[in-house]
Formats: C-alpha cells, sequence, structure tokens
C-alpha cells in the first residue's frame, strides 16, 4: 500500500472515530441524569426495603406513588443532591415494568422549555415523538401536573428511556417538598430533590449500566443523541459521556436485561464496608466510592 494511500485510509479511520465519539456538533446539552429504576426478585426487594444500613447510606423512602391513568407503583427510593435511583421487585410496577429485569431511564432538562428543543431534535432524526403528561396524586384523588415527558418509541421489551421536564404547578404544590427556583426557568434536578442527602452517606450516581435488547438498544440511541451526550460505540453497546452521570448500555438477549451496576460519589470518605442485600452486594469505600452490583 503507498504512503499517500496509507494516510488516505488513516484519516478516514480517524474521522469515523471522532464521529462515533462525539454528540451531534455544537448542539447544547439537554438532558441529564435523573434516575434510573431497576426490577429484581422479591427477596432483592425486601431485603433492600428493610435494611436498616440503607437509611443510613441514603435519604431513603418506600413509597406507593399513583401516577396518571390511576397506575400505582411502589418504589424503594435512594435519593442523591440531583440524581436517584429506584429499586422494584417483581410486581411492584403495572404491566412489563413489574417484571424480573425491566428497568428504566429518566433523562430531566435543567431549563423550562427545553423539552421542546428535544422533541424537534428526535424529529430531525425521523423520529415521531411520543408525549405524556404524568401526574401525581398526593392522596386527595386531585392528580398534580408532575412533568412533561416524551418518548422515542412505542413498544419496548425490557427497557425504555424517556425526556422529562418538571412542571411549574409541580413545584408550587408543598406536598412536593421541592426547593425554590435558583434563576428564572429552573426546573432541574437539584431544585427537585430535597436536601436530607447532606445528613447521609451518598451525594449522587456517578455511572450506571444497564444490558438491554437490541430492539430496546435501537429505541434508546436517538434519544441519547437528542439530549446531546457524547456517545462512544464499540461491539458490545455504547457509553453515553456528559449529563453528569456516565451511563453504559450492552446488548444483550432478553433473558440477561436488567439495571446491572450503579456507582456513587458519597459526601465523605469510609472505610471499606460490604452489605449484601437478597442477591445484590453494596460495596461503600474506601474513600468517597461505593459500587452497588446486582
Amino acid at each position: 500500500m503507498g504512503i499517500r494511500r496509507t494516510a488516505s485510509v488513516i484519516l478516514a479511520l480517524l474521522l469515523v472515530a471522532v464521529s462515533a465519539g462525539t454528540a451531534q456538533a455544537g448542539e447544547r446539552q439537554l438532558l441529564f441524569y435523573n434516575h434510573a429504576w431497576g426490577t429484581y426478585d422479591r427477596v432483592t426487594a425486601d431485603a433492600v426495603e428493610h435494611s436498616a444500613y440503607l437509611r443510613a447510606f441514603a435519604d431513603f423512602e418506600v413509597r406507593t406513588t399513583t401516577g396518571a391513568g390511576g397506575e400505582v407503583w411502589t418504589g424503594r427510593y435512594l435519593r442523591g443532591r440531583e440524581t436517584y435511583l429506584e429499586i422494584f421487585g417483581v410486581g411492584d410496577a403495572p404491566g412489563q415494568d413489574g417484571s424480573l429485569g425491566s428497568a428504566g431511564l429518566g433523562l430531566s432538562t435543567e431549563h423550562d422549555g427545553d423539552i421542546a428543543a428535544v422533541r424537534d431534535r428526535l424529529v430531525a432524526q425521523g423520529v415521531t415523538p411520543i408525549e405524556f403528561l404524568q401526574t401525581r396524586d398526593f392522596g386527595d384523588h386531585v392528580p398534580v401536573p408532575w412533568f412533561d415527558a416524551v418518548f422515542g418509541f412505542e413498544h419496548y421489551d425490557r427497557f425504555g428511556a424517556w425526556a422529562m421536564e418538571y412542571r411549574d404547578e409541580y413545584f408550587a404544590d408543598p406536598r412536593g417538598k421541592t426547593q425554590p427556583a435558583r434563576h428564572p426557568g429552573d426546573v432541574g434536578r437539584e431544585r427537585y430533590l430535597p436536601d436530607d442527602y447532606r445528613n447521609h452517606l451518598m451525594r449522587d450516581i456517578t455511572s450506571i449500566e444497564l444490558a438491554i435488547t437490541e430492539r430496546d438498544y435501537a429505541n434508546t440511541l436517538p434519544l441519547l443523541r437528542a439530549g446531546g451526550f457524547k456517545l462512544k460505540t464499540d461491539s458490545r453497546g455504547v457509553t453515553a459521556l456528559r449529563g453528569g452521570t456516565t451511563m453504559r448500555f450492552d446488548k444483550v438477549q432478553i433473558g440477561q436485561t436488567g439495571l446491572k451496576r450503579i456507582e456513587f460519589e458519597l459526601n465523605r470518605g469510609v472505610a471499606r464496608h460490604v452489605e449484601q442485600l437478597g442477591g445484590s452486594t453494596l460495596v461503600v469505600g474506601p474513600g468517597k466510592r461505593a459500587v452497588w452490583t446486582f
């Protein structure tokens, strides 16, 4: 192979690599990791629910929520400064979301109106967005608008990701225990979550790893691109960078799906501690890091 031809091949490969590893050039980051959820076996879910250690580790809550259309789900929540995690047991969520190995991912905006830009970017990729208003019933049977959501798909196997933007009506309701806006148009994650994380170890979620089917993988990529994430693809899947939390998506068969690994930043350094929670293992420390594997 001649020198000139060799140089041309190398340049082409470099251009492909750069293209694979970047978000759409010049586009502003619109979406940020908000929360992820996973559905696990009942032994693991019950161990999480009744763990005294988790109540010290994180701002922890077990809550049953009624959403739009009367759908009801029971989750175990670990909340940080801007991010949180939701754990279901089999049957705790409606429909196929309550099946073993199901998982979900919410990516939210920080500025009022950015959800429209996400929708426009999906349309530019040839995707027909599905829009949805989620509500929350605080117990008085009067649904409060909670957040606007945009999906890029209609059908899925075990995993779905969506864009979301919190509503002013929810921030205005004192039962939501949200915080005042820090600037005009603030609909951010820190405003949504309470500050009780300061009294616990968990500060935020820094990375997650999900195993999803080929169809669910194909459904997810357009939303990641629309959100402005930097994507690094390989033979197994894709890693999404930017947006506050590193997200890894691996393509697997239907029986191998689920939220597999979560990494946390802690408020302070601690000695190493291992907590077995059903079929999962939480390793806290040493230092300001914890890893939970399922």
